[in-house]
């Protein structure tokens, strides 16, 4: 590797080449359903390559691999090739493979260089640029929660927590226990030293509810920084887990008498020309726009949340007293709400949005979210009375079915506006699909109970 190509790496990619000659270069894009796909060249070759080329239908696949003809509908089914070009400032190690290798993010643009709408990365980028042209620059901090699971070859067959390190199988009901997380040492080490390899700061590991569920927190910053470190944390921690003889998995619901995984999203904004947050005040008081934020989580999350929630799996976690929101009241210091404002000093006020799953794209999750709260700003909305009791008390306001969510985002022109008219289409093309697909499957419980008894 050059001096030159070497100057334009992040630091901790710097420290982990120290003294090696780097092999190859993973030239990776994330899909809708937040896989890494892309080419792996040599390092002599990224060097002299300005881009790479990949077809758009990338974008129109299903999470079964199969093709979306209702989202190619308005470009065609072609295959054009994009133009692909690394953000070398994502340029990161790939610890777990045998030899040096990099991965680096890449955006994704046509022949006449404009960012293809429907790139999830470019949705993001598209929702903090609207936020820029107010003069307000978006914050976020993720929560990522996830299962480790026994190895599960087998469809058929229910997910079981993985052994501990005891030889017991992880039990539940243990939530933020030392015990509990102990028993996973050996995946939590290997999860720490390619964190470590990579650059990312970890701000915590607690082991939640689940039997086998664990919970990361990052620390806050730029939203596409952020969605970026998502996207390689979750490959992340599907190959520290490999190493030890379990799996990962970030779906919604996989374990049906357990807590589902979510992405909680902590939300501020500052003033690009104060540096200041504008959810306080001169006094440290709640502003307007903190209200306006939060008016606009409730007005408009029901419409985004087949982004959050983008599978059928993910609405078996929003169950009652089963620690997810059922509804979207807002409250201090209160889980039990769908909005939630954590405690914090005025300057670190936050609103946290817990609707999301872990299993959506988190470029998505992260633009779908701070367009709901962007629209709310604009439009001046005001939220409801704060909720002091229990939200579990009442109704629900979340769609129950990925079907039903799909119609109300195919309704919500004004989110359209904010995340992309291209994207929406696209994207309502493909859930369709997949949604088409799982209505044809016979599930064991239908045969269990309607095959003798209708």
């Amino acid at each position: 590797m050059s001096d030159d190509l070497l100057e334009k790496l992040p630091k901790a990619a710097q420290e982990y080449l120290e003294g090696r000659r780097l092999d190859e270069v993973e030239c990776i894009i994330s899909d809708f359903p937040g896989i890494a796909r892309g080419k792996a060249v040599p390092a002599s070759k990224f060097e002299r390559q300005a881009y790479f080329h990949l077809p758009d239908s990338i974008f129109f696949q299903t999470i079964t691999g199969d093709w979306s003809e209702e989202a190619a509908e308005d470009v065609g089914f072609l295959e054009r090739d994009m133009i692909l070009r690394p953000d070398m400032s994502t340029a990161t190690a790939a610890p777990w493979t045998g030899d040096w290798t990099l991965q680096v993010i890449h955006d994704a643009f046509d022949r006449k260089g404009k960012p293809i709408p429907f790139s999830p990365r470019n949705v993001l980028k598209r929702v903090v640029s609207l936020y820029e042209a107010q003069g307000w620059k978006p914050v976020v901090a993720p929560e990522m929660e996830f299962f480790l699971v026994a190895r599960n070859l087998d469809p058929a067959k229910e997910i079981e927590p993985m052994m501990g390190r005891s030889g017991r199988p992880a039990a539940a009901r243990q939530a933020y226990s030392m015990t509990a997380v102990d028993e996973f040492g050996p995946v939590i080490d290997d999860i720490y030293d390619f964190a470590e390899a990579q650059g990312f700061e970890i701000d915590g590991i607690t082991q939640e509810g689940g039997a086998g569920q664990l919970e990361i927190n990052l620390r806050h910053g730029d939203p596409v920084k952020l969605a970026d470190e998502v996207f390689y944390f979750k490959r992340l921690i599907r190959e520290a887990a490999l190493r030890h003889n379990c799996f990962a998995t970030f779906m919604a619901k996989p374990i049906a008498d357990e807590p589902g995984s979510a992405m909680h999203i902590h939300h501020s904004i500052l003033d690009i020309e104060t540096g200041q947050n504008i959810f306080v005040g001169p006094q440290g008081g709640e502003t307007d726009a903190f209200y306006h934020f939060i008016g606009g989580l409730q007005e408009y999350l029901p419409s985004a949340i087949a982004v959050l929630a983008p599978y059928v799996n993910s609405y078996r976690r929003y169950v009652k007293d089963h620690a997810a929101p059922i509804n979207l009241e807002w409250g201090r210091d209160n889980r039990t709400t769908g909005i939630r404002i954590p405690i914090s000093d005025p300057n670190a006020r936050r609103v946290e949005n817990r609707l999301a799953g872990m299993d959506c794209n988190p470029y998505l999750g992260i633009a779908a979210s701070l367009a709901c709260g962007y629209l709310g700003l604009m439009e001046e909305r005001r939220p409801s009375k704060q909720l002091r009791g229990d939200a579990y008390e009442g109704e629900g306001d979340i769609p129950q079915v990925l079907g039903q969510a799909l119609e109300m985002f195919e309704e919500a022109t004004a989110l359209h506006e904010v995340l992309g008219k291209e994207f929406a289409k696209v994207y309502i093309g493909v859930k369709r699909s997949e949604y088409e697909e799982f209505l044809q499957v016979i599930s064991p419980w239908e045969r269990e109970h309607l095959l003798m008894n209708v």
